[in-house]
């Protein structure tokens, strides 16, 4: 749910910034990139961890 809200935000900004002005700025383009790589990496952690979490969790009943 937290995606589909980050991107009804974005897609409103975007919104925005058209109605205001009818030129994309490649700088703005850029910034978007570099936090949606942002956003991606924390979410690729939060994954990995998880999924280590599990395996470890799994490992040590396995063991006992």
């Amino acid at each position: 749910m937290s995606s589909h809200n980050y991107y009804e935000k974005s897609s409103l900004l975007t919104e925005q910034r058209s109605s205001n002005s009818k030129k994309l700025s490649v700088n703005d383009l850029i910034s978007r990139l570099n936090q949606e790589k942002k956003i991606e990496k924390k979410r690729n952690l939060a994954l990995s961890i998880a999924a280590i979490s599990a395996v470890s969790v799994f490992a040590i009943i396995l063991t006992i």
